[in-house]
């Protein structure tokens, strides 16, 4: 069976994590942790950074930095992972569920402005696969309502719109590096600050409301209880991994988009959809999928790979008709009937750094077969 992820392990990553235990200092904000954090802002520009233990604790940690109240509402798309939800439905704000675009699967930038009123206190996109959303128009409308954009980037490190690179483009963005994703260190994530005015608060909020970090630094002779929080912190032996990882960033990159070129250029020819990658963007080879024809197709297909040994998938189900989404929020003018589409057609391929030539042409040869 060809795993539908695998995965990759770094060259120097049992080095760096038997150094970090030797150490005595495996708690948060170590060595590694500080190693793992230049490298990151080094890689997607911003201004600052914190890891995290999760994507989804950098963004409960966006919605305590917005100090979301109950009754606020976050505009997101439907077509995402529950955490992008929970992060704000966990302080009392409504998740406003936005169509997706048919071509990216994104967020469709046509409907974000109709669902704004005046309870909105943030857009939050979702660079589906790693392919940018349309962040001009986004931007603009963000403006022009004094709303911020916090980019959930769990799929985008490494990824480009207009030249810059995603995770830059938000007043915050959060990155995942759970094991599916390019990289990983088993669970983990980071909150990316491109706004300077949270920065102070952000350190203080994941370190449980103190400012610990800054009595660590030697600037103040005792830390405090300072603000709300919690312990956001990742030991610095996932740090230690993440370095690895990091280090590793381009030949992983190379090794995926290797992958995906190789089904892009196979599977040109079949009669299903695949990822459509606009000219502004480079995307981050993060996932495949094919669009099939219909639900009763999807399924038939999964079967017929599953008996040929590929394991795929499918993806995200819709949260606005979710039990949670029609009990902590609500749909947007429109309502979702492109999230609804897609979420019955969408399968996902084997896609990992280090999958053999072999392996990728058993799934080439798979798909192709399928009749159904």
């Amino acid at each position: 069976m060809i795993s539908f992820n695998r995965p990759f392990l770094a060259a120097r990553e049992r080095e760096y994590l038997t150094e970090a235990a030797e150490s005595g200092q495996t708690s948060g904000d170590g060595p590694f942790t500080r190693r793992a954090t230049e490298l990151l802002t080094g890689l997607v520009g911003s201004r600052a950074a914190l890891l995290t233990t999760s994507c989804t604790h950098a963004l409960e940690l966006t919605a305590l930095l917005l100090d979301l109240r109950p009754g606020d509402e976050v505009i997101m798309p439907s077509f995402t992972f529950v955490s992008t939800a929970n992060a704000y439905v966990l302080r009392g704000a409504v998740p406003v569920f936005v169509d997706c675009r048919p071509d990216t699967l994104n967020i469709d930038e046509r409907a974000v402005e109709a669902a704004i009123t005046v309870r909105t206190k943030a857009i939050v996109v979702v660079h589906y696969g790693g392919v940018a959303c349309e962040m001009d128009a986004i931007g603009k409308v963000a403006k022009h309502h004094g709303i911020p954009v916090v980019e959930d980037n769990a799929h985008g490190l490494g990824a480009a719109y207009r030249g810059r690179a995603l995770g830059s483009l938000g007043a915050f963005a959060t990155q995942s590096f759970h094991s599916t994703k390019n990289v990983q260190c088993g669970e983990g994530g980071a909150l990316l600050i491109n706004d300077e005015r949270f920065a102070e608060r952000a350190e203080i909020l994941r370190e449980k409301g103190t400012d610990r970090s800054r009595f660590f630094r030697g600037e103040v002779d005792k830390y405090r209880w300072m603000d709300v929080g919690s312990s956001y912190l990742p030991s610095d032996l996932l740090a230690a991994a993440l370095t690895a990882q990091l280090e590793a960033f381009e030949v992983i990159q190379r090794q995926r988009h290797a992958v995906w070129d190789a089904y892009h250029s196979a599977f040109a020819d079949l009669p299903w959809i695949r990822p459509t990658v606009p000219a502004t963007c480079a995307h981050s080879a993060h996932l495949y999928y094919l669009l099939l024809p219909d639900l009763a197709r999807r399924q038939a297909l999964l079967r017929h790979l599953a008996e040929r040994g590929v394991q795929a998938t499918f993806h995200y189900q819709p949260l606005h008709n979710a039990p949670a989404g029609e009990r902590f929020g609500r749909t947007g003018p429109g309502g979702c009937p492109v999230t609804e589409d897609i979420a019955d057609r969408l399968v996902r391929l084997p896609l990992y750094a280090g999958m053999a030539a072999h392996e990728v042409e058993q799934v080439v040869t798979a798909v192709r077969e399928f009749s159904g």
